[in-house]
């Protein structure tokens, strides 16, 4: 069994799939998998088939430079308008999030309550290729890999508090011990 970054309290709940050294930007991937994470499995499922038919991107926020400006970046409520389309890399977390799924339905989960607690991606070792250049010179041509990680879980039920004693601040229990005050 792979170790992964995040341990899970209840390993029984969770719902896991990992890729490693995909062919796809790493900067994207982790841009694609940060503005899923939280998010419900069916919404975010729809969210990348319509960034696949540009109907909405993905906004990037940390790995930005060179990143045009779109209307369609204001829609989600992240800082600037900077986004983009990245489809390679929509299709390798969407393939991620379709696995994650059907290991959950495996184990038995309630696939229409999960929701991504968490959606890593890492560096993969750079692959090396060369450019040959004018005047005899060889420059590199590298790629640069990513690896993926998400874990899946259903939302918890919420437990109602029992009805208990008021709490009561410093003041109004000092006010209740002296017996007077309004």
């Amino acid at each position: 069994m792979v170790r992964y970054s995040r341990e899970i309290d209840d390993p029984n709940k969770a719902a896991k799939a990992r890729g490693s050294h995909l062919r796809v930007h790493f900067k994207h991937v982790r841009e694609v998998s940060h503005t899923i994470t939280g998010w419900q499995v069916g919404k975010a499922k729809q969210f990348l088939e319509d960034v696949l038919q540009y109907k909405r991107a993905v906004p990037f926020t940390r790995f930005k430079g060179g990143i045009g400006r779109h209307a369609q970046g204001k829609l989600l409520s992240v800082p600037g308008s900077q986004c983009a389309w990245p489809q390679k890399a929509t299709k390798i977390v969407l393939d991620m999030l379709t696995n994650a799924e059907s290991n959950a339905e495996v184990k038995g989960m309630d696939t229409d309550n999960l929701y991504i607690v968490h959606a890593q991606t890492n560096r993969a070792p750079k692959q090396r290729r060369r450019t040959y250049r004018a005047h005899g010179r060889i420059n590199p041509y590298m790629s640069s890999p990513a690896h993926l990680e998400i874990i899946l879980t259903e939302k918890p039920v919420p437990v109602k508090k029992e009805p208990g004693a008021p709490k009561l601040t410093r003041k109004q229990a000092a006010r209740v011990r002296v017996g007077g005050g309004n």
